[in-house]
């Protein structure tokens, strides 16, 4: 057959189809029970619904365990930090003991430097050995002075430095006044002497200088 039939033959064709061809199975097939498919669908509808419940809940649990494990790691991370604080608070009071030590030491190493530097032998008791006795002293003198320049290097290594006291302002932030005195010729809270020495750690006060203050 092609595009050149004549109509009358299709028509022939079709017809002679439509004889032979037994249509009586189509009618012997089941047809969909609207029923019980609505029924179904209800049922499916329902199992989503519940599914969906399922599922939200067991989002909602997630999301709430999600929240109490922030909550719990924000109180840790607090805690660390409370905990790293409180360490770095306990190795600085540990520092700050031992500077001060250092500084006792330090303190009594100047003033035996001091005495030295002061010292002088007696004409009358020592005449026979003067010469010898001031060598050992200022040979001594000479190691007590390298040992006292030792120390301040320590101590500047631990940024610990002295407070600059004398010829400047009385400040009571730095400064503790143990002695005052009269010099005309200076200003009114102008240190005149430093009786000990005060020290700074990390900007921060050490020990307070002990000083002789001007007073007009």
């Amino acid at each position: 057959m092609n595009t050149e039939t004549p109509p009358t033959e299709l028509l022939d064709t079709l017809q002679h189809y439509l004889e032979q061809t037994d249509f009586a199975h189509l009618a012997a097939v089941d047809q969909p029970d609207l029923t019980v498919l609505f029924t179904d669908l209800a049922g499916l509808k329902s199992e989503v619904k519940a599914e969906s419940r399922q599922f939200k809940a067991t989002l909602d649990t997630l999301n709430d365990a999600v929240s109490a494990l922030k909550t719990d790691n924000q109180v840790l991370a607090d805690e660390l930090a409370a905990s790293a604080e409180r360490l770095k608070q306990q190795v600085r009071e540990s520092q700050r003991t031992l500077l001060l030590d250092i500084i006792d030491i330090y303190d009594r190493l100047s003033e035996g430097f001091r005495v030295l530097q002061n010292y002088r032998p007696v004409d009358a008791l020592f005449n026979h050995s003067k010469k010898q006795d001031v060598r050992f002293i200022n040979g001594f003198g000479k190691g007590q002075e390298i040992t006292l320049k030792r120390f301040e290097q320590l101590l500047q290594r631990r940024n610990v430095f002295s407070i600059d006291c004398v010829g400047k302002p009385f400040d009571a932030h730095t400064m503790k006044t143990l002695e005052v005195g009269h010099d005309p010729k200076l200003e009114n809270g102008i240190v005149l002497e430093e009786l000990r020495k005060g020290f700074l750690f990390e900007d921060q006060i050490l020990r307070l200088a002990e000083v002789k203050v001007n007073k007009l």
